[in-house]
């Protein structure tokens, strides 16, 4: 996902750079929209590792 969100990313800027601002908008918002999803994805991991307690942490 963070691989899609870097390519992403790179379309929005090269398309920026050449001009094309319909593209560029369209890749930074769909990159945008990537990035929350995943950041909300680790923050509710790291909460649930919290709660399962100690035994979680071991290997």
């Amino acid at each position: 996902m963070l691989r899609l969100i870097v390519s992403l990313l790179v379309i929005a800027l090269i398309a920026g750079i050449l001009g094309f601002g319909g593209i560029a908008a369209g890749a930074a918002s769909i990159a945008k929209l990537v990035f929350f999803v995943f950041l909300a994805l680790i923050v509710l991991s790291l909460i649930g590792g919290l709660f399962r307690g100690k035994d979680a942490w071991r290997w």
